[in-house]
């Protein structure tokens, strides 16, 4: 008889340090037809966890084609495939994720961050500083950044300005 495992188990293993168990766990679940959006997720991130990004990609363009009912597995799965997809060379496919992960989520700073590391990579470095900065300005507590934070938000789209 079948032991049946669950998607819960399985991220249970995962977060624990057990990602291989809980890919096979997972794989043994997308085998016996157990095929769903958040299941392709769990099946992406673990991959992702394992050093397999390659791998990932596919699970997570399929968890996002099924339609993540959960806002914040959907944002999940947009952050990891544009971070996976930089990750592998793959930057104009990678911003248009991140890109679109930004205006899905505006809340989520962490979509800025990781768009701001494509822009490096596609040589946009005024725009990825100038993303980075206005992210720092917006989101810091420390206190020095708080006190300059009207001066680092003016100059973040104008690094290369010089004033005479």
């Amino acid at each position: 008889m079948a032991v049946t495992h669950t998607i819960e188990e399985a991220v249970q293993l995962r977060s624990s340090g057990q990602a291989e168990e809980a890919r096979d766990m997972l794989l043994q679940l997308l085998s016996e037809g157990d095929s769903n959006a958040e299941l392709h997720y769990q099946l992406a991130w673990t991959h992702d966890v394992l050093g397999l990004e390659s791998e990932a990609v596919a699970y997570y363009e399929q968890s996002l084609a099924l339609g993540l009912p959960d806002a914040d597995q959907k944002a999940g799965a947009m952050l990891g495939l544009g971070s996976t997809y930089r990750t592998l060379g793959q930057y104009a496919e990678s911003r248009v994720v991140l890109e679109q992960g930004a205006l899905e989520f505006p809340q989520r700073a962490e979509f800025k961050a990781f768009l701001a590391m494509t822009l490096h990579n596609l040589g946009a470095h005024t725009e990825a500083m100038e993303l980075l900065l206005t992210l720092l300005a917006d989101t810091s507590s420390d206190p020095g950044i708080q006190d300059y934070r009207k001066a680092i938000k003016y100059y973040a789209d104008k690094l290369e300005q010089v004033w005479p």
